[in-house]
């Protein structure tokens, strides 16, 4: 199996356009990144969790998100490839980056991200074999603390955890939502940073957590990430706590390990 045969259409935006767009553009296409032009040549990509850190940033603030440009966040670091490439060469590749980004020349074809290579394969286990170490939340915690802990750790969301129990779940998505709506009121700098300061992760978490649990076969739980397009889910044991995360890219990891 090879790129070409997995590949799907990427979302696009030029990198003059708001930062404001980029995210109704991601909520539209239920998408979590976008590929990012400049005069129709690829320019880079645009993630919500580089949103959430160029809104977070105390340089910016006192803008307004729609005042601040794709350009301000778009990482430039892309990895492309030849639709040719196999599918195996493509999910090593895949563990250094979010997306391959296939090309004939200087024209985009598509792109591959976790998700197309765990739709294309069949995989084996329980939750527990491709789990990670979960990092948690408080519901009590403020955002700016679990923004930064998702941006120092490299992950996209946490379980929110209180008195041992899931509680709830806050992604970066959540994160750059939340500080948008706030950096649109248009406040002074001084205001916009003690409103963002005082938000807590439990004024923006999702309630209604979908879980799985350690014995729950890999494949069911592919079922449902990819079902329900949920970037991932917690892992409880049988007491009902939380012992682990498992992500697209946790799964990919553990595909490419086992060989």
């Amino acid at each position: 199996m090879q790129v070409k045969d997995i590949m799907s259409e990427p979302v696009t935006i030029d990198k003059s356009e708001r930062l404001g767009h980029a995210l109704d553009l991601m909520e539209k296409n239920d998408l979590r990144r976008l590929l990012v032009t400049n005069k129709d040549r690829l320019g880079g990509i645009i993630t919500t969790r580089q949103i959430a850190r160029v809104l977070g940033a105390r340089k910016s603030l006192g803008m307004p998100a729609s005042s601040l440009h794709v350009a301000s966040a778009t990482l430039d670091s892309l990895i492309k490839v030849l639709p040719d490439m196999e599918l195996e060469g493509a999910m090593a590749l895949l563990q250094k980056t979010s997306v391959l980004v296939a090309m004939d020349g200087d024209r985009v074809l598509g792109w591959v991200r976790p998700r197309e290579v765990l739709a294309a394969v069949k995989v084996t286990g329980m939750a527990a074999d491709a789990m990670r170490v979960p990092l948690t939340a408080n519901p009590n915690d403020r955002l700016v603390h679990a923004r930064r802990m998702m941006l120092d750790r490299d992950v996209g969301r946490l379980p929110v955890v209180d008195g041992g129990r899931l509680v709830g779940i806050i992604s970066e998505g959540d994160v750059a939502k939340s500080l948008r709506a706030f950096r649109d009121l248009n406040d002074t700098a001084s205001k916009q940073y003690a409103r963002i300061y005082n938000i807590l992760v439990s004024d923006v978490m999702t309630h209604d957590v979908k879980y799985v649990y350690v014995d729950t076969p890999l494949e069911d739980v592919k079922k449902i990430i990819l079902g329900e397009n949920r970037g991932g889910l917690p892992v409880l044991n049988k007491r009902e706590e939380v012992v682990g995360m498992i992500t697209r890219r946790s799964i990919l990891d553990y595909l490419v390990r086992t060989g």
